[in-house]
């Protein structure tokens, strides 16, 4: 099943019809830069639900073109869709690293750039940022706050890799940090989280927004549907890569995608998992470059 939750808001050089004709038109100009091995790169960029009434698409379409221009990303293919499925606005952008000269695009301090871009926007455009944990330094930290953000990281990585809530719990423990639930009373359901290292307890909800007792059983639940989604159909940037590389041709797999069951791109897009599906705060602007074996890199801006 697709979600019917994503636009194409905008394509350059690309027909956007269904994933077959997407494929054909990338594989055609990566003819023009043959030895160039990863030639698709994807990025998303997420934004505040507290900007989601001032982000018009045309004006989601512009920041991104401004953002895309700041990383001298260019002259060539790509795609841009705006999906739907989370509280706050995000949209995805596939574009091909050779570009319309046949020359390609660098992918070197893509992490230092993103930081000095996505931070200059934001301000510019007086958009909101949030409290962005993933920029506080840690070394400073003492006491509560040192003990708080350890139990933070903790249940954050440990929340990439589990399948439920006990296997976390086990997993946390390994690292000395306790997990117990609050029950309603007389009953056995469960209210609310807290974990607890050394001297120092705090609920769920005081560490971070996203690791309340239903938002992190949400966002384990849903990653695991998305990886079971991914294994069962590739991605359109899968395809792409696949077929730019020109390993293989595309075969009656993409058919069946593209065309048997009249999946389009934007529902080809949705197999991947959306920005909201990750671990990360609400209020983020958050940019993510794809990269080898899909290995993803990231950073996070705060105020």
């Amino acid at each position: 099943m697709y979600k019917q939750a994503a636009t194409i808001l905008h394509a350059d050089g690309v027909r956007s019809q269904n994933a077959s004709q997407a494929i054909a038109d990338f594989n055609m100009q990566r003819k023009l830069n043959p030895n160039l091995g990863q030639a698709v790169g994807h990025i998303a960029l997420a934004f505040s639900p507290n900007d989601a009434a001032v982000l018009t698409d045309e004006r989601m379409v512009m920041i991104a073109q401004e953002y895309l221009e700041r990383m001298k990303i260019g002259d060539t293919q790509l795609l841009m869709v705006k999906h739907n499925d989370t509280n706050h606005p995000h949209l995805h952008i596939i574009y091909n690293r050779v570009n319309n000269q046949g020359r390609t695009i660098s992918d070197s301090m893509l992490r230092e750039k993103n930081v000095r871009v996505a931070k200059a926007l934001t301000l510019e455009l007086g958009l909101h940022i949030s409290n962005g944990k993933q920029l506080v330094n840690r070394q400073r930290l003492k006491g509560s706050d040192q003990v708080k953000y350890q139990i933070h990281d903790a249940v954050r990585t440990a929340c990439k890799t589990v399948k439920n809530m006990d296997e976390l719990k086990q997993v946390l423990k390994k690292q000395n940090i306790g997990m117990e639930y609050k029950y309603r009373s007389g009953t056995l359901e469960v209210q609310g989280i807290s974990f607890y290292k050394g001297d120092y307890k705090f609920k769920g909800s005081e560490i971070d927004r996203n690791m309340s007792f239903g938002r992190l059983s949400q966002s384990i639940a849903e990653r695991i549907a998305n990886e079971q989604l991914r294994q069962k159909a590739p991605s359109l940037t899968e395809q792409l890569r696949t077929a730019i590389k020109g390993n293989e041709r595309p075969g009656p797999a993409i058919g069946r995608v593209s065309t048997a069951r009249g999946a389009s791109v934007i529902e080809t897009l949705l197999k991947q998992p959306a920005a909201g599906a990750q671990q990360t705060s609400d209020d983020a602007l958050i940019y993510r470059k794809k990269k080898k074996k899909g290995k993803s890199q990231g950073s996070y801006l705060s105020r």
